[in-house]
């Protein structure tokens, strides 16, 4: 059961209570997993003090991070993986969706050598930050505040989002070079960054037929709303660096936000040749494809919509788009859009 919806980069979810929640395929977990979390061991923390101060920029101006971090705290959505990535478990984690020990899915869990961060509510608890005592926080993933900011920079240095991109827009290359250069590991992170692109690149190879179709992620609110996926946000992004393309309306649509809401007597507008749904459960699932404007869509008529849903392996990590989870995400996700665009409406596009 989800309890933070994956819209939610955030975004508004089904009530006021959980609008913080997000979406999220099918395969067998062991499976995805076996090639992206065993491939090579952690690799060691930098030494105390390599590279270090180092200045980075971000969306409220710059932070100095006198020595390497030991204590790191993260206020973002998805930096832990990186972190666990380049050696460094985090001492505690900000809650999104699927309640996993230490906000750790299972492509990161194997790396963070037994530890389980502390997991917090959404809501940041500055006293409860203070008493961890962190020697760096890092919100690079999501949007910390103007508010935030100053009081989590009181606590210790804080690196905020990009100010080069929307909110919740930060494309996870960038997330990592600037998570592995708060470490002191920028080399290290520019390898991880290579070998997920390296992977993009074969799919595309794999998949010609992915070049110049269009596709279109999209989310169901659950309350008569539909939500679509703008092109800075992360899962759009996956979409499009598989080779798709994204109709411009969509662009148009979501203007400077990563997402835009639109109602069920408007669901002509998802028409695409890929359509990637995020929805909470199967039922969810079904009261998107029973709506009657919507069977007379031809991306729905033609089975070329994919329904990722739940806490799937392969929606969480579509989801999280991080160098950890992206591996799990492609091998998962590009079959059935393999499937979904090979001009056989027989062919039926399903988790794998």
């Amino acid at each position: 059961m989800i309890t933070t919806a994956l819209l939610d980069r955030p975004a508004p979810i089904v009530d006021d209570a959980s609008r913080r929640q997000f979406l999220i395929g099918g395969a067998s977990l062991a499976a995805l997993l076996a090639g992206c979390t065993a491939a090579e061991p952690a690799p060691e923390p930098p030494a105390a003090g390599t590279g270090f101060p180092v200045t980075i920029m971000h969306k409220y101006g710059s932070t100095e991070i006198p020595e390497a971090p030991e204590r790191v705290v993260t206020v973002g959505l998805t930096e832990q993986d990186t972190l666990v990535a380049l050696g460094v478990t985090p001492v505690a984690t900000r809650e999104w969706f699927g309640e996993q020990p230490g906000a750790l899915w299972p492509w990161a869990r194997d790396r963070a050598s037994g530890a389980t961060p502390e997991v917090m509510a959404y809501e940041l608890n500055y006293e409860k930050i203070a008493a961890l005592s962190p020697d760096l926080i890092l919100g690079v993933s999501w949007g910390v505040t103007e508010e935030e900011y100053p009081k989590l920079s009181q606590i210790a240095p804080t690196v905020a989002q990009s100010g080069d991109f929307i909110d919740g827009g930060t494309p996870w290359q960038d997330q990592t070079r600037i998570i592995g250069r708060a470490l002191g590991q920028e080399q290290r992170a520019g390898e991880l960054v290579a070998a997920v692109e390296a992977q993009f690149a074969e799919s595309r190879r794999a998949n010609p037929q992915f070049a110049g179709a269009t596709a279109i992620a999209a989310y169901d609110f659950g309350d008569g709303q539909i939500g679509i996926y703008g092109p800075q946000d992360p899962r759009a992004r996956i979409l499009t660096s598989l080779g798709f393309e994204m109709p411009p309306r969509i662009a148009e649509l979501t203007g400077e936000e990563f997402y835009t809401t639109i109602s069920t007597e408007q669901l002509e507008l998802v028409e695409a040749d890929v359509l990637v749904w995020l929805v909470y459960t199967e039922t969810g699932a079904s009261l998107i494809k029973d709506q009657p404007l919507y069977q007379t869509l031809d991306v729905a008529r033609e089975g070329r919509d994919i329904f990722l849903i739940g806490n799937d392996p392969v929606g969480a990590a579509y989801a999280f788009g991080t160098a950890l989870s992206l591996p799990v995400a492609l091998d998962g996700l590009a079959p059935q859009l393999a499937a979904a665009v090979d001009g056989d409406p027989a062919t039926p596009v399903v988790p794998r």
